[in-house]
């Protein structure tokens, strides 16, 4: 049983990596030079805000009880009534919480306020993700997607990546297109960040999918019991995380070959996430053959869907909606059509002679989770949009979201001194440029 509590204390370990640095990595290599910071300070206040609430009442909210949506808040109020040896998995719910909140800010670079996004966290923790965390993580009898509806989600398809994707596409339509958007290219600042946090993420991953095994039994109860389940979901866990991820790289690159002529880094990044996004639901219902083909799938689906926002108009900035809310749609449903009895979930697929019945139920499962996520977090944002205000003055655009936001620019390429920083003081001397350059190797 120690040795359990360890592997514990690693896996979370390990997702709240996922968030700081391997994200912040991710999406601050995507986005302009004027505005990695500000990229990088989202999900790192993302941890602070979302990590203590979550402690004060998201864990009662999420596991304090029965209840379709969630559970009585102040049952475990500041963890009161939670006995220290349960810390753990406290801590480890948590990162799924922040990380969820952080995968937002991809979506609305270089023009939400980050005033606005300090009021969007924990409004939208409390009233949309705590709530969904209950409906599929708690699994009681009244739970609506995995008791009521009986859909199957490992560690986190519809509760953190629909749930996130849909958020991030709200927020970009009532925040509208940055300036000069499509018109101008605005590539990623630096690619080699990117790769970095993508291999971070990856690694951080195998906490995020590997560490979610639910126990049918206690050590307690039957020691034996418990191993053997624990060496089984772990091994099929970690397993179907590596080989989904290996073949979205080449699902992504393949199409992105055919409608582009490239394979790219940027590709290769993509098609890492977007093989990790669609086997988080699916790591323990499906075996190797049906993670390979999850992967694939998913690879290339979420390729040609971040093309979408040019032909639909939306400018989801660092691809949110097309990796996480389809990718997370994509492993989601076909559970219904790769899952086996011998996986955790005990289902057998429509390829596996189970019916319709389990592609039906994952359905369902997904179009709440889209209807809930779209709706409350519709209301929160126009709420913070016609009181606050959403989206940076153009000028303040314009000069970038870093010096404007938080004093300071990511690169000081022009200063004197050896191992200055651009603080608040020098940028109030510091000429500001602005125009609207495309970013590039220029910016």
């Amino acid at each position: 049983m120690d040795g359990y509590y360890a592997f514990m204390l690693v896996a979370t370990a390990f997702v709240l990596m996922m968030t700081v640095p391997a994200l912040a990595l991710f999406y601050g290599g995507m986005s302009r030079s004027k505005s990695v910071l500000n990229m990088m300070m989202m999900s790192f206040i993302a941890a602070a805000i979302v990590g203590i609430l979550y402690v004060a009442v998201g864990w009662s909210m999420g596991f304090g009880g029965n209840g379709t949506f969630f559970a009585n808040p102040f049952e475990l109020f500041w963890l009161d009534g939670v006995t220290t040896d349960n810390y753990i998995y406290v801590m480890f719910q948590m990162t799924f919480a922040i990380i969820t909140a952080a995968l937002i800010s991809g979506a609305v670079a270089d023009r939400l306020k980050f005033s606005a996004w300090v009021v969007f966290l924990p409004l939208w923790a409390l009233i949309v993700y705590f709530p969904m965390a209950h409906m599929v993580f708690s699994c009681t009898p009244d739970s609506l997607i995995c008791g009521r509806i009986g859909a199957q989600d490992y560690a986190g398809g519809t509760a953190v990546h629909i749930n996130a994707g849909v958020a991030a596409l709200v927020l970009v339509l009532l925040l509208g297109k940055r300036i000069g958007w499509p018109r101008e290219q605005m590539r990623p600042h630096n690619l080699t960040l990117t790769m970095l946090g993508a291999g971070m993420l990856w690694l951080g991953w195998y906490g995020f999918n590997v560490g979610s095994i639910v126990f049918g039994t206690s050590f307690d109860e039957d020691p034996e019991a418990f191993l053997s389940q624990f060496y089984s979901e772990t091994g099929r866990t970690f397993a179907n995380t590596t080989l989904a991820t290996m073949a979205a790289i080449l699902g992504w690159l393949l199409i992105e070959r055919l409608l582009h002529g490239k394979a790219t880094s940027l590709g290769a990044a993509s098609g890492i996430v977007a093989g990790l996004v669609a086997i988080t639901p699916a790591a323990g219902a499906v075996d190797i053959s049906g993670a390979v083909a999850i992967g694939i799938i998913a690879g290339g689906l979420c390729a040609w869907a971040v093309g979408l926002k040019y032909r639909l108009g939306y400018d989801d900035s660092l691809d949110v909606v097309g990796v996480h809310l389809v990718g997370g749609i994509v492993g989601t449903v076909l559970i219904g059509v790769f899952s086996t009895a011998e996986g955790a979930g005990g289902v057998n697929g429509l390829l596996y002679g189970g019916g319709f019945a389990s592609l039906g139920d994952q359905t369902l499962g997904v179009l709440v989770a889209v209807v809930y996520s779209g709706v409350l977090t519709t209301v929160i944002a126009l709420a913070i949009k016609y009181t606050m205000g959403l989206r940076l003055d153009e000028e303040d655009e314009v000069n970038g979201i870093d010096l404007v936001a938080h004093g300071e620019t990511a690169y000081d390429l022009h200063s004197g001194s050896s191992g200055g920083s651009s603080s608040v003081l020098a940028a109030s001397t510091a000429p500001v440029a602005t125009t609207t350059k495309t970013e590039g190797a220029s910016a």
